[in-house]
Order: C-alpha cells, then structure tokens, then sequence
C-alpha cells in the first residue's frame, strides 16, 4: 500500500505585533511534523511566545536547493510540513515560492494558512487607489540598474509597491522622483510595531523627510499611478544624446552611461540610438 504524502502548509506569521498570528496559524504549527524556518534563531522566539514546540529545519536563499529536496523527501515520506519566514508571508519576496512549485510537481497537497503581508497591510492605510497595484518586492541595489527597472514600470497604470532597505531609501526615493515624476507616495515604516509610521506626499518631499536622520526598520514604499498622457519634463533621448556626442568631447561609451543613468532608459536601447546619431554625424 502507498502511503499518501504529507501536506506542506504555507502558514502566515506576523510582522511585527505577536497579536496579529491566527488562531489557525497557531494549530496548524502545532500539529505539523517539521517547520522550515527562514532563521531558525528567530522563529524560535515566536515558537515560544506561542508554546509550540515543533522540530525545526532551515530554509533560506543560499540553501533552498538542497533543503527543499530534503523537505521533499520527508513530505513524500508522509510528514507534514509548514513554511514560516522571518515575517509576514511566506513566498513574498523570498525562494518559499520554489518550494511550493516543487511540491505541486510532485503531487503534494499545498495549503495556505493566511495572514499578515507588508505590501497588502501598507497598501489598505496608504490612502491610495487599490483597485489596482503592482508589487515589484526589492529593486535592484545597484543605481543603474535601479533606475532602469524604474524606467519600465514608468507607465503603470496602478500604484507600485516596492520593498527596500534603510540604507537605501532615500537614493531609491530620488531615484523615483527623478524617473518617475513627483508623484503622491507614501512611504510606511516598522508596520503594526511601536513605532509604525506613515510619511506622505511627493516623492521629492517624502525623501528630505527621510534626509533628516538615519531610517531604521522594515520599509514599504507605494508610489500613485500613471497618469495618463503624462509626460515627464526630460529631453528627448536624441536631443541629450545628440549634444554629449556633438562636443567631440565624450566617446559613445560615456555618453551612453551617462544618458541612461539620466533617463532610466535600459542602456541597449541608448546605445543603438547612439549610434544611429553617431553614424549621422559623421555623414555631416
């Protein structure tokens, strides 16, 4: 006889206030087999808060491949597992959701056990439209490749929720400001803690407020939607290029980084106009 396999629950924990975990949240941590954990030292605190006392296992980025086989294995074994991170939701902004991929696959019952999620929580106190929104989670850290993500998200036409770090807030709220026009933002800070805090307004003042002193706590940054047939007060991508190119003093390469780094606009895309202009230039 084939033993049925176990059932891997996606269970939601809090992010930031112990009061918000559900009554379900608790039970189901209770009568699994095993919890994967995103920090096991972590989870342990809130494992405790609650008197649960299951095995724990870990599951993160830099080991998800051959953990998650080992989780695998033991839900085809039979056990029943659930997936926690550090905060909120599980496979929001994190590998959970390879996981979860995996285990559909290989036919292992997934079931989700809801509750708090930054992006969703933000969202219902931004005073914002929710009627439409796209989540971007983490933009990428480096500034180029920042502002050229920004660059394609320009004409979304619902709010955008993006996730970042303290240290680099106030550079991603210039950054939009300057892509993406200055816009109604909101930026929410340590959610449902002690010290949750809303600022609100255009990105350009939202960041001075930031400037003031250093940020700490976990960040959600939403940004108002497109409006249509807005257009950003910018110079075309031939006019900038074509005055960089036209001095003699700049090579192709140069003028390119520096266009793209104004613009947003992904450098393949300034390169070939580049050189369209440059082969007219040396025509004239």
């Amino acid at each position: 006889m084939t033993m049925p396999f176990g059932t891997l629950y996606i269970v939601a924990t809090p992010i930031g206030n112990l009061e918000d975990m559900t009554f379900r949240a608790v039970r189901t941590l209770k009568e699994v087999d095993l919890i994967a954990a995103e920090d096991t030292r972590h989870s342990r605190k809130l494992l405790s808060h609650f008197g649960i006392s299951r095995p724990l296992t870990s599951y993160f980025d830099h080991n998800k491949d051959y953990k998650g086989e080992y989780i695998l294995s033991k839900l085809m074994e039979g056990l029943s597992l659930a997936l926690i991170s550090d905060a909120g939701t599980p496979c929001i902004s994190d590998p959970g959701y390879q996981l979860v991929r995996d285990a559909v696959a290989a036919g292992v019952p997934v079931v989700p056990i809801p509750g708090p999620a930054a992006a969703i929580t933000a969202l219902s106190a931004s005073g914002l439209p929710t009627s439409r929104f796209t989540f971007e989670g983490f933009l990428p850290n480096r500034q180029g490749k920042r502002r050229e993500r920004l660059a394609l998200l320009r004409d979304e036409p619902g709010v955008l929720i993006f996730y970042e770090a303290p240290n680099r807030l106030v550079a991603t709220l210039a950054d939009m400001a300057e892509i993406l026009g200055d816009r109604e933002a909101v930026v929410a800070r340590e959610l449902t803690k002690v010290y949750e805090e809303f600022v609100r307004g255009p990105l350009t003042r939202v960041a001075e407020r930031f400037r003031e002193g250093k940020v700490r706590g976990e960040v959600v940054i939403l940004v108002s939607p497109a409006e249509e047939g807005n257009e950003l007060d910018m110079p075309s991508l031939s006019a900038m290029l074509e005055r960089l190119l036209a001095s003699g003093d700049i090579t192709v390469k140069d003028a390119v980084r520096r266009v793209s780094l104004e613009t947003g606009v992904p450098r393949s895309e300034v390169y070939d106009e580049a050189l369209r202009l440059k082969a007219g230039l040396n025509k004239g």
